[in-house]
């Protein structure tokens, strides 16, 4: 097929409507589908904005290259718009009152049959394909709207900090590996053998770095790197927004967030979200909920039983509280089947929990389950303590506090899920600001303190006192994580300005001073030339768009996302590269 001269396309097709009738235009797309009728053919024609009919009847020069048209294949049209009669017009999209009279119709490119539709009906193919096809998945709406959103999103950000005097500052991909959470992906040297890059997993000490140079206000769209296991919210390289200010203090950063999120849900989506955002202590989101990231969209708040059945003849209970454990519980708004309350008991197990006792409101009391082993003065309690009406299932966990929280807080999403507790009536967005981490969280496996956010977090300034005392434990963070419909979207914290406090610090998680030198020498050197108080944030900016349109997976706001096994089966990588090539890069596989 010899290619054809493209001419100017003067209109997209949502572009169009009655107003242009007797207009003669221009325009380029896809087949989308085509309706064949003895004299008379109709291509729906598709590009980014939507879709627009063309009609061919057989008197017209075009209908024999109309009638070659299949699915998928590239056009220009040139033709007049029409109105259609009235019978044939139709609400059902944008142009659905005209149609295009063609008077040229090109064919600038065939296509194969594609392996799933494209074209708004429902698709059946697995991910796996449709990622190895993300070429054509990226024709259908959904995700062409998502990443359009997300494009809109990051034009949003840059609007606003720009105005708010921030500056865009890139950092570098190729830096040194240092400990932050999770595994460095490494990039040999090929000048220095032996010696190995790490791509970044965020700009961290870049950022700060930038303070120290009297920058005063950062910002970056970020592309980050993180070796580690994934799920449906992760990606091995991914995007944040990174902020980061002087001479602020937590306030000062979690207001101008607010502000920020604030505007972006305005331009965006067109949701005006009142400020100030709720705050909620780590302690008590998970004394509540069972999550430092909780979905408030719905109640569901787990109690403490402790008290009331501190006497309990349960063995479980009274095993659980002698061990100095807890007991909690939470109602369930319906009264749930054996094979519900099964189903919910295993994911009680998957978050380490032993088991799930229960029982059931009635006009009685409570019936079923563990009501046989409580008395009288117990059951008045937990109904006191619950509120739970007849026709409502109690559920109880009992075990450490921490086992517990974990185990009731995942039941408690499962139930959201499984009763649908998220309605038309629930709040579309719910946001809260999560504040006063721990600063360290105990390592089991290597016996000691680690971080909890990052090595580079400030402790309260009353907790500075604790290090290196048996209190170091009970420290609390100049931390906030952003959550948004239980994800979170966002954290940060107020950075340790001072080298000795830094110091302090990696001997906490401990890192010799030998230790702390060889992995941050270039950082702690810099934080000796005058080093102002900062502090900042950095929003996952996949997942936010995610949460913003509603997706079940980050996989659908991004171009050309990796699989659940970290690999990309359209482009084929990982892969094996040649022999060459390792040995320029001084590397020999076992």
């Amino acid at each position: 097929m010899p290619y054809a001269q493209v001419v100017k396309r003067t209109h997209y097709c949502n572009d169009l409507s009655e107003s242009h009738t007797g207009q003669t235009v221009t325009l380029n797309g896809w087949v989308s589908r085509v309706r064949e009728f003895p004299d008379t053919r109709f291509i729906v024609l598709r590009d980014r904005t939507g879709i627009v009919q063309i009609t061919v009847d057989s008197s017209n020069p075009c209908f024999a290259n109309a009638d070659l048209c299949k699915s998928e294949f590239v056009l220009e049209v040139t033709g007049v718009v029409q109105a259609r009669a009235m019978q044939n017009k139709t609400d059902a999209y944008a142009t659905g009152a005209i149609e295009i009279i063609p008077s040229n119709l090109e064919i600038l490119a065939k296509a194969k049959p594609v392996p799933f539709p494209v074209d708004g009906t429902p698709v059946t193919a697995s991910e796996e394909i449709r990622l190895k096809y993300r070429y054509l998945d990226l024709r259908r709406e959904p995700l062409r709207e998502a990443l359009k959103l997300r494009s809109k999103t990051i034009s949003s950000i840059y609007q606003f900090l720009d105005a708010e005097g921030f500056i865009s500052v890139e950092t570098p991909m190729l830096t040194k590996s240092t400990p932050e959470g999770a595994r460095d992906y490494l990039v040999p040297s090929r000048t220095s053998a032996g010696n190995f890059y790490a791509l970044p997993q965020s700009p961290q000490l870049f950022k700060q770095l930038l303070m120290i140079a009297n920058f005063d206000k950062y910002f970056q769209i970020a592309r980050c790197f993180r070796d580690e296991d994934l799920r449906a919210d992760r990606q091995p390289d991914f995007t944040q927004l990174d902020i980061e200010m002087s001479f602020v203090d937590v306030d000062d950063v979690l207001e101008l967030n607010e502000r920020l999120l604030q505007h972006v849900f305005k331009q965006t989506l067109n949701l005006e979200i009142p400020l100030p955002l709720p705050r909620l202590t780590y302690a008590d989101a998970l004394n509540r909920f069972g999550s430092d990231k909780p979905d408030q969209r719905f109640g569901l708040e787990i109690q403490d039983a402790s008290s009331i059945l501190a006497e309990s003849g349960f063995a479980v209970f009274k095993s659980a509280l002698e061990a100095n454990g807890t007991v909690r519980v939470l109602v369930a708004p319906a009264e749930l089947s054996r094979k519900q309350i099964e189903a919910l008991e295993q994911v009680a197990k998957q978050n380490g929990a032993k088991g799930l006792a229960w029982t059931k409101t009635t006009a009685s009391g409570l019936e079923g389950g563990i009501a046989k082993f409580l008395s009288p003065t117990e059951i008045t309690g937990l109904l006191e303590l619950t509120g739970a009406i007849i026709g409502q299932t109690l559920l109880f966990g009992a075990d450490s506090k921490d086992t517990t929280l974990k185990a009731l807080g995942a039941v408690r999403l499962t139930l959201r899920d499984e009763l649908q507790l998220i309605t038309a009536d629930s709040p579309r967005f719910h946001m809260s600001w999560v504040v006063d981490f721990p600063l360290l969280e105990w390592d089991e496996d290597n016996q000691r303190f680690t971080f909890m956010h990052h090595p580079f977090t400030s402790p309260t300034l009353e907790d500075l006192a604790k290090f290196g005392t048996p209190e170091m434990g009970s420290m609390k963070a100049r931390a906030y994580d952003l959550v948004i419909n239980g994800y979170e979207v966002g954290g940060g914290s107020i950075r340790i300005h001072n080298p000795e406090v830094q110091e302090k610090m990696f001997n906490a998680i401990g890192f010799s001073t030998a230790e702390a030198r060889n992995r941050f020498g270039f950082f702690m050197e810099a934080l000796e030339y005058g080093t102002p108080p900062h502090g900042g944030i950095a929003w996952g900016l996949d997942r936010m768009v995610a949460v913003m349109a509603n997706v079940e997976t980050i996989r659908d706001v991004i171009a050309f996302p990796k699989n659940a096994k970290g690999a990309d089966v359209m482009a084929d990588a990982p892969s094996a590269v040649d022999e060459v090539q390792l040995t320029n890069l001084h590397i020999k596989l076992r």
